[in-house]
Order: structure tokens, then sequence, then C-alpha cells
């Protein structure tokens, strides 16, 4: 998958220098991975939460942050919507940003 924005994450573990690592381990398999649909991410990330619009939420740090990603399964890219704490996640309309 193509991950489009990864400046949004290397700005959050600027400021949230812990979920670095994470971050980081979930870029490098977001891009290697070629998800044809939610069923493949569920594989691999069981915890994950898949909402419609293509949306999906990854569970960051031992779930202390969210990542909300949009996916295009036929072009093969994942796009970057949101990543942030819980407290902030809880202000967003997951399927909507």
């Amino acid at each position: 998958m193509r991950v489009i924005a990864k400046k949004i994450l290397r700005e959050f573990w600027e400021k949230y220098s812990d979920s670095e690592e994470h971050l980081k381990i979930w870029y490098k398999e977001a891009s290697k991975a070629s998800w044809k649909d939610p069923n493949d991410i569920k594989a691999e990330y069981s915890k994950a939460s898949i909402l419609k619009n293509r949306r999906v939420v990854f569970n960051i740090c031992g779930n202390k942050y969210r990542l909300i990603v949009e996916n295009n399964y036929e072009r093969q890219w994942v796009f970057i919507r949101f990543i942030g704490t819980h407290s902030d996640y809880d202000k967003v309309d997951a399927n909507k940003i």
C-alpha cells in the first residue's frame, strides 16, 4: 500500500516521542501490505476497528493513541486522516474526518 501523508505521523511523533517507534513500525508494515479488503487488515491487526467509508482505526502504543486511515483497496493506497490521543479521538467523527 502507498501510505499518503507520512508527514502527519512524523509531526505527531515529534510531539509524542513514545509513539515514534510504533508509528514507524505501522508505516513500514502498511507500506509493504497489499490489503484487498478489511478482512486482510483484521488478519494482521485483530484489534483494528473497521468503519464505514473505508476507514480503519488502529490502536497505537498499546491503545494510547488512535490512528484513522482511509483505504483505497483498488488503487492500493492508505491516506492518513487522523492521529491523536484518546481524548482527541473522542472529539472527532472517525467516519467523516
